[in-house]
């Protein structure tokens, strides 16, 4: 079998993986001209931790985990509000969760498949048709690809839903906040913040600021904002919606690079993932949204599921498996994002004061319990 797979990120390459050993033919397409790096902090736990296990690649993913003690709410001053132990979340998950860059995680699923893989930088489709058997698909290199089928893992602006599928209107659902993010170094706001993850909260507008490997720092925003496309100024607008929350936020905008990753917080919701010899994985068919979490995971889990429904039967027949498998999970996780939002980045002072008090519940007698079974809700695997 032969399998075309666009988009070399967490979803196209865990799929590449687990189809490459059993002996299919994999040609892996990434639009960005090199291996991606950066991005954003993502805790990572449920059914991706599972298939990392599975892959053998958990003990690369622990050396590569940030070593965070703590969240911390503060107020714009900076001084402590509430946070939450990791060690106590932890706990909740039973041990199995980390903290890792997206693009760590990208990195160590791209060495994972070993020699011989095939993945096209600088290229993406430019048309799709229906050949007997399988797709053939023109490349923006001037080449044509054959192939039994065709997956699109190429994010929540996905090129082959758009080409297959109609255009992206139809499927994206803004959730109302626009996010951020960007990798810096500051030797002395490292040393202040230590080994915590510090976040601070204002109605409708929340900075986040994550240590990571190498005495980096990441820094994580989120604002309330109406659906729109990403601003030709992504940078002026960072300044202009995030200057003004105190002395620690304003430290981390002066690191603001020119072309920091911004764009809409937002979900894809489709009838249905496939037509044809064609299938979408991961945010291409099915964005839970930064509100969610568990996007990378999500992605791994339908990855796995999408492989072994292939080995098991013809590729018409797995594909409606893996959908059938698939949807219930991707529909809970999509919920659970919406009604998160309010609370990640409230809309009224007081619902920042429950929410930081709420946090606190874990390191109190019972409160384990509490949030223990809103962990376990989250992590619940395929």
């Amino acid at each position: 079998m032969k399998v075309l797979v666009c988009g070399a990120g967490i979803a196209g390459l865990t799929l590449a993986w687990w189809l490459r050993r059993v002996g299919a033919e994999v040609v892996l397409l990434e639009k960005a001209p090199e291996p991606r790096s950066g991005g954003y902090m993502i805790d990572f736990f449920g059914a991706g931790y599972d298939v990392a296990e599975r892959m053998g690649i958990l003990p690369g993913l622990h050396a590569a985990a940030a070593r965070i003690t703590e969240l911390v709410y503060a107020d714009e001053r900076g001084r402590r509000l509430a946070g939450l132990r990791y060690a106590d979340a932890r706990a909740l998950l039973r041990g199995r969760v980390l903290s890792i860059m997206r693009g760590d995680l990208e990195a160590i699923l791209r060495s994972s498949l070993g020699p011989g893989a095939e993945i096209r930088y600088g290229t993406s489709l430019t048309a799709i048709r229906e050949v007997p058997g399988g797709i053939e698909a023109d490349l923006t290199d001037g080449t044509t690809c054959r192939a039994d089928l065709l997956v699109g893992a190429d994010g929540l602006h996905s090129e082959v839903r758009r080409l297959v599928f109609g255009p992206e209107r139809r499927y994206l659902r803004s959730l109302g906040y626009h996010t951020a993010s960007y990798l810096f170094e500051d030797a002395g706001l490292a040393a202040e913040t230590g080994s915590r993850a510090v976040l601070v909260g204002l109605p409708g507008r929340q900075a986040g600021l994550y240590p990571v490997r190498d005495g980096r720092l990441a820094a994580f925003l989120v604002h309330a904002a109406p659906q729109a496309p990403p601003p030709a100024d992504a940078r002026g607008e960072i300044m202009s919606r995030y200057r003004g929350m105190g002395a620690l936020v304003d430290r981390v905008l002066a690191h603001c690079p020119k072309d920091p990753y911004h764009d809409d917080v937002a979900q894809i919701r489709m009838p249905g993932w496939t037509r044809g010899r064609v299938t979408l994985l991961g945010d291409a068919a099915h964005a839970v949204s930064l509100m969610a979490g568990q996007g990378s995971s999500m992605a791994m889990g339908g990855a796995r599921t999408l492989a072994v429904e292939l080995l098991g039967a013809g590729v018409e027949a797995a594909l409606e498996h893996y959908e059938r498998r698939m949807r219930p999970f991707v529909l809970a996780k999509q919920e659970s994002g919406r009604a998160a939002a309010r609370w990640m980045v409230p809309d009224r002072a007081w619902r920042i004061t429950l929410r930081n008090r709420l946090l606190g519940l874990a390191g109190l007698p019972g409160g384990g319990a509490v949030l223990g079974r809103a962990f376990r809700g989250l992590s619940s695997g395929l």
